[in-house]
């Protein structure tokens, strides 16, 4: 079989050397950076994007007709451009920058607790969320009177659809994850959009994992809100993007106040600026969508299907080799996963796991990964969770399953 570092058309070794923070020892050993779910790490192309719009283009954009203002408006504008092609969106228009995926499902809740839903509604979930798309869904639904229902989590780690119909009854907007930042598991984003709508419910999808390791098509896809961030996406911190359908956005009130955001003001009101600038009040992240851009253009120079088999190549040799290790077991075994794994070693508790798995170089996560609804269903405190990305390679799944072994040697 061939190794994951040498697929047609996909030179990790190549890749790896875009990113010069893997160029680093951590603990005297070589570092295995395996925490992309939190985030990934950034290209030297989104470095020189970041450094150059500070050092030559610094101004305000929309506001100004001298020289420097121009070309941040210029960059930032293209920059939605350019992602609202990535993601094929339906028009520029349902681009609104967002500070992340957080923000924009806040918006999305804020906006709809506001207007949309009243005591008889409902909003329907899953267990197997991100806190993100948990905690603005309880708010909303405090707030307007509606009921929170929840899409229960199957053993293997996918959600148990078989209740779904029912679920749906009196629901008015659905929100689950295309990809569970906790265990991996892709789940059938058409099919849970195509029943929202059958019920004519809105859907919202939370896209922060999937961005980068699925080809993205919003259209495909067809739901009405999708949720992204580029810190997961080799992009920048503090910078996402909700893609709303025009006809949601056109319908929702805005949910900030301030400048960009309005038209017209008077002492006796106010009215709204055009879409997307409705929803981005105040000065917008300008080097954030600047630097997206640029991870956007790097990460689609890349050979997408020799990335994904990388990827999976990646997720089944560190299952493979996990698996073999006395006393573990792998949380979340779906058939359809991003190169996740989330496990526990019996008796072992992963803080102490994790702690000891850094001694060894290798970078991973601990803890409940801002999903305590899914670990309480697998009645587990946390896990340690190892999330690949485009530069891992063979050598950093070996670390990773040689520095695991040694940590349960000496914690059992």
């Amino acid at each position: 079989m061939m190794s994951a570092s040498a697929q047609p058309g996909f030179d990790v070794e190549q890749i790896r050397r875009d990113f010069p923070v893997l160029d680093q020892q951590v603990r005297g050993r070589r570092l295995a950076y395996l925490d992309n779910a939190a985030t990934t790490q950034k290209p030297l192309a989104v470095l020189g994007a970041l450094d150059h719009y500070y050092r030559h283009d610094n101004a305000n954009v929309h506001r100004g007709l001298h020289t420097l203002a121009e070309r941040a408006t210029e960059r930032y504008e293209a920059a939605r451009d350019l992602l609202a092609t990535f993601v094929n969106a339906r028009d520029r228009r349902e681009v609104v920058w967002t500070r992340g995926t957080t923000e924009a499902i806040n918006l999305v809740a804020q906006c709809f607790a506001q207007t949309e839903l009243q005591p008889g509604d409902a909003v329907l979930i899953s267990e197997l969320e991100h806190h993100s798309n948990i905690v603005p869904w309880q708010l909303a639904c405090e707030r307007s009177g509606a009921t929170l229902r929840w899409l229960p989590l199957a053993e293997d780690g996918t959600l148990d659809l078989s209740d779904l119909d029912q679920l749906l009854d009196g629901v008015k907007l659905v929100a689950v994850a295309a990809c569970s930042n906790a265990l991996g598991t892709m789940h059938p984003v058409r099919q849970l959009v195509d029943a929202a709508h059958a019920v004519g419910a809105a859907i919202l999808i939370d896209a922060a994992q999937a961005t980068v390791h699925q080809r993205m098509d919003v259209q495909a896809w067809d739901a009405d809100f999708v949720a992204l961030s580029g810190h997961k996406a080799y992009g920048p911190t503090g910078i996402g993007a909700l893609i709303g359908r025009a006809e949601w956005l056109d319908r929702l009130a805005p949910w900030h106040g301030g400048g960009e955001m309005i038209e017209t003001v008077t002492l006796a009101g106010s009215t709204w600026n055009e879409l997307p600038y409705k929803f981005e009040a105040g000065t917008p992240n300008i080097a954030g969508a600047i630097g997206l851009a640029a991870a956007i253009d790097w990460f689609d120079s890349l050979d997408h299907s020799a990335l994904l088999t990388h990827e999976q190549q990646l997720l089944a040799q560190a299952t493979d080799g996990l698996q073999h290790i006395p006393g573990l077991q792998l949380i979340g075994t779906a058939a359809h996963k991003a190169p996740i794994v989330s496990f526990v070693i019996d008796g072992v508790h992963p803080q102490d796991l994790a702690t000891l798995i850094d001694q060894s170089g290798v970078a991973v996560r601990t803890g409940h990964h801002c999903a305590m609804p899914t670990m309480a269903r697998f009645g587990i405190p946390g896990s340690v969770r190892a999330s690949m990305a485009c530069y891992n390679s063979t050598e950093d799944i070996q670390q990773l399953i040689a520095a695991t072994e040694t940590a349960a040697e000496i914690l059992r």
